[in-house]
């Protein structure tokens, strides 16, 4: 379980916080801003990882590949969603006879957005799969280029393999479940929404988090601890799939932003908090 910190973005402590005497050590509390700030700060961090790698051509190399997945993966998920609508259609919405045309038109409006959301998502769960030897690589660079050295505590190749591939699974499952939410009317898509952000969160941060010796259930712990800042940046990088030419650098900027979000949790280091020159 995460120790005690302070955020970049926390709030000031007031004069009414007791300060500990001079030479004791500090009290073991933590001082938090309110929810929206703690998901805002979330969301920036998917900005950040697209303003990180677009400032740092060194980098670039390794963000060509997934790029080009992602193009790939997305299409061909946009394509079999618009394959598979009318079918989906078909076999979930009564017809207007047995329901009446305006919930008719509401339940169709809501298969349709539930498909195309889910045909995004497969496609990037299938791109994340393909690409994620390149992507744990970037990751533990932008890791190093923040530290200033590179850092591994995990508990062996053998170890990450197993890790990685259960981060990477925990996502695969996620993704139908997005469909299923989504066409539960009125607080479906929402909670859709919610479960996907939650599991591109997790997998976006994986890589990093086991880096620093964390197991499934620590990293379950990890994100259950700070929640409002992962969903924050699982939400914003969804709505990032539907934003033109930016979902194509999605899956890199997201590896870059989701270690910047562990760099700044775990270890209190904001770019360009560089204090030695990376090895």
């Amino acid at each position: 379980m995460p120790g005690p910190r302070r955020l970049w973005y926390a709030a000031q402590v007031t004069d009414d916080i007791a300060l500990p005497p001079e030479g004791a050590l500090p009290p073991a509390v933590i001082v938090r801003p309110g929810a929206l700030r703690r998901l805002g700060a979330g969301s920036w961090h998917v900005l950040a990882g697209f303003g990180f790698l677009l400032k740092r051509p060194r980098l670039w190399p390794l963000a060509l590949l997934p790029a080009i997945l992602t193009v790939v993966c997305l299409t061909g998920g946009l394509m079999a969603a618009l394959y598979s609508m009318h079918r989906v259609e078909t076999a979930l919405v009564p017809g207007p006879d047995k329901i009446g045309p305006t919930l008719g038109f509401v339940l169709t409006l809501v298969v349709w957005i539930g498909t195309l959301v889910s045909g995004l998502v497969l496609g990037l769960a299938a791109a994340l799969l393909l690409s994620a030897p390149v992507l744990e690589r970037l990751s533990l660079n932008v890791d190093a280029l923040v530290r200033g050295e590179r850092i591994d505590n995990s508990r062996g190749l053998g170890w990450e393999i197993v890790e990685s591939f259960r981060g990477t699974l925990f996502f695969l499952i996620a993704a139908p479940g997005v469909f299923l939410l989504s066409l539960i009317p009125i607080v479906g898509p929402p909670m859709g929404l919610l479960w996907g952000a939650y599991a591109l969160a997790f997998q976006q941060t994986d890589a990093a988090l086991a880096r620093r010796g964390l197991d499934f259930g620590s990293r379950r712990a990890w994100h259950r601890y700070w929640k409002l800042e992962s969903m924050g940046f699982g939400i914003t990088g969804l709505l990032t799939l539907i934003v033109p030419f930016a979902n194509v650098l999605i899956t890199p900027a997201l590896a870059v932003g989701g270690t910047l979000l562990v760099l700044e949790l775990e270890d209190q280091l904001v770019p360009p908090d560089v204090t030695v020159k990376p090895r």
